[in-house]
C-alpha cells in the first residue's frame, strides 16, 4: 500500500514505514503530524482525487529538524570582473510514515 501526498510544494510517494524529508514543519521532534493533502491511494487498485482523495490522510512522526547540506550559488559574468559566491542550506523535517489512513 502506498499513497501520495503533496506537502511544502512537493510530491512525495509514501509507504508505511518509510522515512522521507520534507520541507520544515516547525513541529518538535516526538510529535505526531497528519498529512491531509492526499492526493492518490493504492491498495491493490489506484484511487486518484480530484484534487485530493476524500477521507484519506497519512500519519507521520517526527524524527527531527535539521539543515539539509550546503548548495554553493556561484555567479559569474565573463569579461567583466563580475562574480559572486554564495552558499544555502535548506532547513528541512524528517518524518516517519507511520499509517496510511484510505
Amino acid at each position: 500500500m502506498y499513497a501520495i501526498i503533496a506537502t511544502g510544494g512537493k510530491q512525495y510517494k509514501v509507504s508505511e514505514g518509510d522515512i522521507i524529508k520534507v520541507e520544515k514543519l516547525g513541529v518538535d521532534a516526538g510529535q505526531t503530524v497528519t498529512f491531509d493533502q492526499v492526493l492518490a491511494v493504492s491498495n491493490g487498485e489506484l484511487a486518484i482525487g480530484a484534487p485530493t482523495v476524500s477521507g484519506a490522510t497519512v500519519s507521520a512522526t517526527v524524527l527531527r529538524e535539521a539543515k539539509d547540506r550546503k548548495i554553493i550559488v556561484y555567479k559569474y559574468k565573463p569579461k567583466k570582473g563580475y562574480h559572486k559566491k554564495n552558499g544555502h542550506r535548506q532547513l528541512y523535517t524528517q518524518v516517519k510514515i507511520d499509517k496510511i489512513n484510505a
